[in-house]
């Protein structure tokens, strides 16, 4: 049979954990382990894990460092193969690991899935079905605000939102760069598209599995721009360009779509400019990481290579 771990990591997530948690303990598919990484809380976050700690293996760092060293750090504690990367703000439903695996054991090709996660504040809509892709490039939550019921098709996406993902540990280990499965340059935000886009080219496959049920409880991206801190659309504006310095090919294929995403960025920044210059101090961190970044694309692209050399 195979096995899993659940790993969450929590930052000032006192008032999600406790039910987060009780939803993985009702799970029908045995969890081996549940790793909580704690991000240098202040608001007793700690003491909410406390009664849990038998069945709960808490780690509480005295820094915070962001939702990519954290699951990284939660994963090297488990040993299983598979993984479920879980935000403390979402409860599963009793049955979601267990469809979830139940498809991936079928489909070894598969690397990663998540589930039909839905708005606590209204069950009927839908908050994700995973990640898709623009042609500028530019990642989104699949599904968003559409009906739940109109979701009820198992399908392949482009991948899968961090918030509930299932991830295969052959694939964790086959991304995984420097000992790292998510880019902690990334920290926080987008590191999910990343992985997504890293495993594709190594020729992993990722699902929507609608049987599988959970409630999101999402705060901030509820709202406006405004509502945003802007230490997360730094980190969400720089990551940007790290996945596609990273990820996007170069080739014919650049003749078209090249110019789209110029023109994109180009009137995102005139946005920036004149609205939020904040962000303009982003520029000087992704130099800084260009030459890092150039070589882990660099990276992927002999392995990719390398594979489908094997492969055939």
């Amino acid at each position: 049979m195979p096995t899993v771990s659940v790993c969450i990591v929590t930052y000032n997530s006192a008032k999600d954990i406790q039910s987060c948690l009780q939803a993985v303990l009702k799970q029908s598919f045995p969890v081996e382990r549940i790793v909580v990484i704690d991000n240098a809380s202040t608001d007793g976050t700690a003491d909410q894990v406390k009664p849990f700690a038998e069945h709960v293996h808490f780690i509480a760092n005295t820094t915070n460092n962001g939702f990519a060293g954290g699951q990284n750090q939660a994963i090297r504690e488990t040993s299983t193969d598979y993984v479920l990367v879980l935000n403390p703000d979402v409860t599963l439903d009793p049955n979601y690991l267990q469809e979830i695996i139940g498809f991936m054991e079928q489909k070894p090709e598969v690397g990663s899935a998540t589930g039909r996660l839905v708005f606590a504040s209204n069950i009927e809509v839908m908050d994700s079905a995973g990640l898709g892709m623009k042609r500028t490039r530019n990642a989104y939550d699949l599904a968003a605000g559409d009906q739940a019921a109109d979701w009820s098709r198992t399908r392949a996406v482009f991948g899968v939102s961090g918030a509930a993902a299932v991830y295969r540990k052959a694939m964790i280990r086959d991304v995984d760069y420097d000992g790292e499965f998510f880019d902690e340059r990334f920290f926080a935000y987008k590191e999910d598209v990343d992985v997504a886009w890293r495993a594709q080219k190594l020729g992993w496959t990722s699902y929507y599995i609608p049987e599988a049920n959970a409630v999101h409880h999402r705060g901030w991206k509820k709202g406006s721009r405004s509502s945003v801190p802007l230490f997360v659309r730094q980190h969400s504006y720089q990551n940007r360009f790290f996945t596609l310095i990273k990820n996007e090919p170069i080739g014919w294929h650049s003749l078209l779509i090249g110019p789209l995403i110029l023109a994109t960025e180009a009137v995102k920044l005139g946005y920036i400019i004149l609205r939020e210059p904040g962000l303009l101090r982003c520029w000087s961190t992704i130099f800084k990481s260009l030459p890092s970044m150039l070589q882990k694309r660099k990276w992927i692209q002999e392995k990719a290579v390398h594979k489908r050399h094997t492969k055939h």
